[in-house]
């Protein structure tokens, strides 16, 4: 055989081998389904946190309970949408922040709400208005940070430019300069969904149309040099930093085309298997992966019809697991021991008898109810669940950079919040005032 005719056909041998793609393997389909159940039986819980994330990973998906959705956007605009009268600075209301605002954008666009009345440009300037402030705070402070977070800031440009809404460069070019000098950390460690936050705005501001050719090209090398380091903070188990963390970061492969590096699938592994072990109980990562399992990233909002949907989701449908704990009838014990760098004894250590099953928020309850005089504790309420903000009368700040660190004794740190980590028996957890 000729030499030419040899190479052709190890060129067609090649073409011919499948490619592994970042798709979902065959026989997930009823687990997919649960999560999706579960999100939408969520939607339906007054008892639970109003979670635009929610609405939005329902609508991207590709099984639809047409009337609960509805009926739980009226509910989210109850609560997000402006009056009439009240003015883009504030007003009387209270005002939610430049990531609540954003996510509830990307709700409206995900329901193909008309954004050309009244109140859609009220939101829109509303949310161009958080993301000035913030660009005014990263160049008055003089140490690149905004009021919120780089991935509050990052999910605000990404909600103005899956709207088609043109941003000031000046807002993009402070996101850009954050990325370019490695501002997307969290205590010193790479911030995976940050990172990968960032990454979601670049890819849609890249695709705009919208800006001049340089500001375009320092955009692309942005997408470049983020995918590039999500795909290197992969781990051997598959994950991209943490499980929670990866969601974002194959949505960000999904959406700039990455779905053929090997990476990805790896990635896909990983976020199945987790999902069937019943590792992920937190609405708002489950909201961020129930797009990732139908292909799609929230780039897929702004082409959205909603036209043709499958109302074929029910809440009846039987699924394994829950998401409500039931609590066991065995005690266990829990060390709990409070750290503040200033201090050099420990401020609170003591052991805490809960039920098996028990949360860390439980814990913190117990020990509180147990001494009054001698622990104390305050949340505030988030999208991602309750944020422990002081303790002992010490309150996080912003403004310092401080925040109260949950670590498994020795140094370890908790990758889940109060309300969803469970401490085992013997375990011993530090809170600890740390810099972040």
């Amino acid at each position: 055989m000729e030499p030419r005719m040899l190479q052709l056909l190890l060129v067609l041998h090649v073409l011919a081998l499948p490619v592994q793609l970042c798709e979902i393997p065959r026989g997930n389909s009823a687990l997919i389904k649960c999560l999706n159940t579960e999100l939408l039986r969520l939607s339906q819980d007054l008892s639970e946190e109003l979670n635009p994330s929610v609405y939005v990973a329902l609508r991207l998906s590709a099984d639809h309970s047409l009337e609960k959705e509805a009926q739980y956007l009226q509910r989210l605009k109850n609560v997000f949408q402006p009056s009439a009268s009240s003015s883009v600075a504030g007003g009387q209301q209270k005002q939610p922040n430049t990531g609540r605002l954003a996510l509830y954008l990307l709700a409206l666009r995900a329901a193909c709400q008309d954004m050309e009345t009244l109140v859609g440009r009220q939101l829109v300037t509303r949310l161009k208005y958080h993301l000035h402030k913030e660009k005014e705070q990263i160049a008055f402070k003089g140490n690149g940070r905004p009021i919120t977070s780089y991935y509050q800031y990052s999910l605000g440009v990404l909600a103005l430019c899956v709207h088609g809404k043109k941003i000031d460069t000046h807002v993009i070019q402070k996101l850009l300069n954050a990325e370019k000098h490695n501002k997307f950390t969290h205590g010193g460690k790479l911030s995976v969904d940050t990172k990968a936050m960032a990454g979601l705005a670049f890819a849609c501001l890249e695709q705009a149309n919208l800006y001049e050719p340089r500001l375009v090209a320092a955009i692309s090398l942005a997408v470049q040099r983020v995918t590039d380091r999500i795909l290197q903070a992969q781990t051997t188990k598959g994950t991209f930093g943490n499980i929670f963390s990866s969601p974002l970061a194959v949505q960000l492969l999904i959406a700039t085309g990455m779905s053929k590096k090997p990476e990805c699938p790896k990635g896909m592994d990983a976020l199945l298997g987790s999902l069937e072990q019943g590792h992920f109980q937190n609405p708002m990562i489950m909201s961020q992966l129930l797009p990732v399992l139908d292909g799609k990233s929230y780039l897929d909002i702004a082409t959205m019809e909603c036209r043709a949907e499958q109302d074929t989701l029910e809440l009846d449908t039987k699924c394994p697991g829950s998401r409500t704990v039931i609590l066991g009838t065995k005690m266990i014990t829990v060390q709990l021991a409070v750290e503040h760098p200033l201090s050099p004894e420990t401020l609170y250590n003591h052991s805490i008898q809960v039920p098996s099953g028990s949360s860390l928020q439980d814990v913190l309850r117990t020990a509180a109810e147990q001494g009054p005089d001698q622990f104390t504790y305050e949340t505030q309420n988030t999208l991602h669940g309750p944020l422990l903000t002081t303790v002992m009368g010490v309150k996080a700040s912003n403004g310092e950079r401080r925040y109260w660190q949950l670590l498994q004794a020795p140094d370890t740190s908790l990758q889940k919040g109060i309300s969803d980590y469970q401490p085992q028996d013997g375990e011993s957890i530090i809170l600890k005032f740390s810099p972040w």
